[in-house]
């Protein structure tokens, strides 16, 4: 993977869906049960919207029943970066982008072992690129 994308902001709403600048670019979230991959089981590896960063992989998915997809493992640590989020009045952990800083999500402590993490991540902000043989 290359540098990080250094867009503009008017760059990315060019790029972007307004939905998907909200979520990615200003840290907003989709309506829970809403995204495209809540509910997919198809075997591949998920990659960010804005800059294809492999983030995490279908075999680390697992139905969290929150309504957004959720893994309990990214890929590696070149994937995912975390950063404190106290917005709405919480402590919460962000899941961002490690190559193009775009918010994808928050990360609990209350995912299925081998990690107990569960990274909830909105389908907006990642795309599924399926393995040949799905």
């Amino acid at each position: 993977m290359s540098d990080k994308k250094n867009l503009s902001n008017q760059q990315w709403k060019e790029q972007l869906t307004e939905e998907q600048y909200e979520v990615c670019r200003n840290k907003g979230t989709e309506p829970p049960f809403s995204g495209e991959y809540v509910n997919t089981k198809d075997s591949g590896t998920y990659r960010c919207l804005c800059c294809g960063n492999a983030l995490f992989h279908s075999d680390n998915k697992f139905d969290s029943g929150t309504g957004w997809p959720s893994f309990w493992e990214p890929i590696g640590k070149e994937s995912v970066s975390n950063e404190e989020d106290l917005s709405r009045n919480m402590v919460r952990t962000e899941v961002i982008c490690k190559h193009c800083d775009s918010h994808l999500g928050h990360v609990f402590e209350d995912g299925p072992q081998p990690t107990g993490l569960r990274y909830c991540i909105n389908s907006v902000a990642i795309k599924l690129e399926k393995d040949e043989d799905s």
